[in-house]
């Protein structure tokens, strides 16, 4: 079948699709097509990687488009969405308005409504439904693409009630679910009242198999000779091959996937080794310039090394990265110009990073329950494979497992090369994911009683695989009683309705949990300035640093006990470290604080959103309990919340690990340059800017919570929000809102004697072109974006003794050589 032999597509799509090389669809295309994909009707996709679901896609969209509708395509992560934009935006020259939405989760994203084509995660498809979007009920096609994430514990649980959602809103929505090839596509399809295609076809042969000894064992009996020297790794080996077999003038490129990042790091680090010698001198002159833009992206070592790397034609590729540097890299890699990545499972997930030959290293992955190393599910070794060979690149791909000896050999041909993907399953059930589900079904309107919740969960991929309605029944009742224990839901004669601060945690795409937590924080914070008891407790752990002093049990039992909190079962008087008695400690510590008002101090702050679920915590190492015991004893009384004894150890700890990451914060919020927060706390430069931005979201729903609860602390909240946001000290807050004025040109000015925004606008030129290094067209900028009327810098000399200032009081190196800001500048 021919794209010119649809008619349902608009109008020149069919000749560009033609022009394209699409001179024919193929076979799962045309089953998509023959099952009505292009004619309104649902379908679930189940086929291999690179044999063409994104056109099945598209055939469905357009089609809605051109009939008068709006489709909607959801992918799992932010960075397949920007791929998929960019991908789509190629119909615009037909009349196709294509949007992208991933972030802010408090928007009802409003401009999309002029939009016929749009991307999103599920996470803001949910946020979107959540705040009300209209556009919502326009939609008349919904792609979900790996949909087989479902069987995901994360993010899994939101794509399904997403699209329950999406299809009770609109009862004639067309649902095309795209999925690798897993053992179950029929419960998949019958729960989506869709037909199902499913195939094993793709466009070039995939060769699966395993290296043992000097040879690649393949599942067709065949083998390739690839000899392994003394001294020399699988690894390697299976690279050079690769790249010494040159095809059209292309060498074969590899990924290579390893369990870890120190992994993905070292592995680079040796590969580059068999790459550089393999470059010619215009590869080694593009690749330069490549590592150039990955060390301006970013001032640490993990830069450094990547850009080491890259130079020599090899790369890692992590969640550690910015997301410039996965993009540079991931573009070098399509290029053919980085010739090996070394990978955690992670880009295996979606983005289009083919390569001639996939080598699966470490097949298994550490699981904390388990207490060891176990083996990889196999279609998660599948999606690895499947990255494997590129159509009109490459003659063939190959995806190898490593072996050291014969009966691991057989293992890896049972367990992954002939083994069928196993089913995908439901993770709803669990009580982390139905309190955020069943808080945004009420609050949103879908479910008004508890029989109508049960009855939309009934809509759920759960409820059509499991068919026992009475656990599900049973893990909602006790979500909804959890709920309403904390308010956020009220229950009366069987019906639901959301409380108005119900109402914002759903609109703020909170965790109920989350906000139960820091709502607890923030009115303990309130409460114990003007609580005697509070004061006493907080006095006696101040007291407790020094030494040996017990608390009575009525005034421990009237604030949270900590380790640092002795109960005397006598009931004896507690003193404090010169001998002086409770009541005068409560006094001392009253005076202390003072009459103005709950302070709440960034750092407790930052705890309280980072020992919340929604922040994924920084893992507490080897030797770290020490330290941050200390530094808890030492700022105890800034916390906010309960915090458990040291003698409950997984519960201190999760404390403990929430101080590291709120210390990270605290670091960034204080100006510490980036290398530093990277090298003190053992992370990357993707690590930094993933818990500012997280930090950032929670402090913000934090401002709105407090807001809503009439709590006098919103301004303290905001400040800590603040200088999260743009990683500085307090008095450079209103320089850094001046478009183009980052952390580090905040500095140089405010170093240079300019403080203010009013300031910056009067200032002398040769001033503002001393503190910005004497960049002129930088200085414009500035100066255009604070409102001076004439900007212009010609003429100007460079103000020494301001350019002398600026550089002794900036902590960080230089901007890159545009001038633009690095990775530490951003605004």
């Amino acid at each position: 079948m021919r794209p010119s032999d649809l008619s349902t597509l608009p109008d020149g799509v069919p000749e560009a699709l033609e022009a394209e090389g699409i001179e024919e669809f193929y076979p799962p295309q045309t089953a998509a097509v023959e099952a009505g994909v292009a004619d309104g009707e649902s379908v679930v996709a189940s086929v291999p990687t690179a044999s063409g679901k994104t056109l099945i896609a598209e055939l469905a969209m357009l089609s809605s488009v051109a009939r008068g509708g709006k489709a909607l395509y959801i992918v799992p992560l932010r960075a397949l969405a920007s791929e998929k934009k960019t991908e789509f935006e190629r119909w615009e020259r037909f009349g196709i308005d294509v949007g992208v939405s991933t972030g802010n989760y408090q928007s009802d994203g409003e401009w999309l409504a002029s939009r016929d084509i749009i991307v999103a995660t599920s996470e803001k498809v949910d946020s979107l439904i959540r705040n009300g979007a209209p556009w919502v009920n326009d939609l008349t096609c919904v792609v979900a693409d790996e949909v087989h994430l479902v069987d995901d514990g994360g993010r899994g649980p939101t794509l399904e009630v997403t699209l329950a959602k999406l299809r009770k809103i609109n009862r004639d929505l067309q649902v095309v679910a795209l999925s690798a090839t897993v053992g179950n596509a029929d419960e998949v399809a019958d729960w989506l009242d869709a037909a199902l295609v499913e195939s094993d076809w793709r466009p070039i042969e995939l060769k699966m198999g395993v290296h043992y000894g000097n040879a690649v064992n393949f599942d067709d009996g065949s083998q390739r000779e690839v000899p392994v020297g003394n001294g020399q790794k699988q690894t390697a080996a299976l690279v050079a091959d690769a790249l010494d077999e040159e095809v059209d003038g292309q060498r074969g490129s590899s990924l290579v996937f390893v369990s870890s990042r120190r992994n993905a790091e070292s592995a680079a680090r040796r590969l580059a080794g068999v790459t550089e010698s393999r470059l010619d001198p215009d590869e080694q002159a593009a690749l330069e310039e490549l590592a150039a833009d990955i060390r301006d992206d970013s001032d640490t070592d993990t830069s450094e090394d990547l850009a080491d790397c890259v130079r020599d034609g090899a790369a890692f590729h992590h969640a550690g990265l910015s997301a410039t540097q996965r993009s540079l890299v991931e573009d070098a890699f399509r290029d053919r110009l980085v010739k090996c990545i070394c990978a955690t499972p992670t880009l295996a997930a979606g983005v289009n990073t083919p390569a001639r030959r996939v080598v699966v290293r470490d097949w298994k992955r550490y699981d904390g329950e388990f207490g060891g190393m176990q083996p990889l599910d196999t279609l998660e070794v599948h999606q690895m494979m499947g990255r494997a060979g590129r159509p009109g690149l490459d003659p063939y791909g190959e995806a190898l497992l490593l072996a050291t000896d014969r009966d691991t050999m057989d293992e890896l041909f049972e367990r992954y090369v002939w083994a069928e993907p196993e089913d995908v399953r439901s993770k709803l059930a669990a009580e982390p994911a139905l309190r955020t589900h069943v808080l945004a079904t009420v609050a949103s309107g879908f479910a008004t009683t508890r029989d109508g919740l049960l009855e939309f969960l009934d809509r759920t991929l759960y409820a059509s695989q499991t068919g026992d309605d009475s656990r599900l029944a049973a893990v909602t009742d006790r979500v909804l009683e959890y709920l309403e224990a904390n308010e956020f839901l009220e229950r009366d004669d069987g019906s639901l309705t959301a409380t108005g601060i119900g109402h914002t945690v759903s609109r703020l795409y909170l965790d109920p949990m989350s906000a139960a937590e820091i709502i607890d924080g923030l009115r303990e914070g309130v409460e114990s300035d003007d609580d005697d008891a509070a004061a006493a407790a907080t006095a006696n752990r101040r007291s407790r640093a020094a030494g040996d002093a017990e608390v009575p049990e009525d005034i421990a039992d009237a604030d949270f006990v900590t380790g640092n909190d002795l109960l005397d079962d006598g009931g004896g008087e507690r003193t404090d470290d010169a001998g002086g008695d409770a009541e005068e400690a409560v006094e001392s510590a009253a005076a202390a604080d003072g009459d103005d008002g709950p302070t709440l101090s960034p750092l407790g702050l930052y705890h309280l959103v980072a020992r919340t679920p929604d922040m994924y915590q920084l893992y507490l190492k080897s030797g770290d309990r020490a330290t941050y015991e200390e530094q808890f004893y030492e700022r105890e009384a800034e916390f906010l919340g309960h915090a458990p004894s040291e003698f409950e150890d997984v519960a201190f700890e999760d404390w403990l690990a929430a101080l590291k990451t709120a210390r990270l914060l605290e670091d960034w919020a204080s100006e510490l340059d980036e290398d530093t927060i990277a090298e003190r706390y053992g992370v990357g430069p993707g690590d930094i800017r993933g818990k500012v931005d997280t930090a950032e979201w929670l402090l913000g729903a934090t401002e709105q919570l407090a807001n809503e609860l009439d709590l006098d602390v919103v301004l303290d909240v905001r400040e800590a929000r603040k200088r999260v946001e743009d990683g500085v000290h307090e008095e450079l807050l209103d320089l850094v809102g001046v478009r183009g004025v980052g952390r580090k040109r905040a500095r140089r000015l405010f170093e240079a004697g300019i403080e203010t925004r009013a300031e910056l606008r009067e200032a002398d030129k040769s001033v503002v072109l001393g503190a910005l290094r004497g960049r002129e067209q930088t200085a414009e900028n500035v100066l255009k974006a604070v409102g001076r009327q004439d900007p212009s810098m010609e003429g100007v000399e460079t103000d020494a003794s301001a350019s002398a200032a600026a550089t002794a009081g900036s902590e960080s190196g230089d901007d890159d050589g545009s001038g633009q800001a690095t990775f530490g500048d951003f605004s």
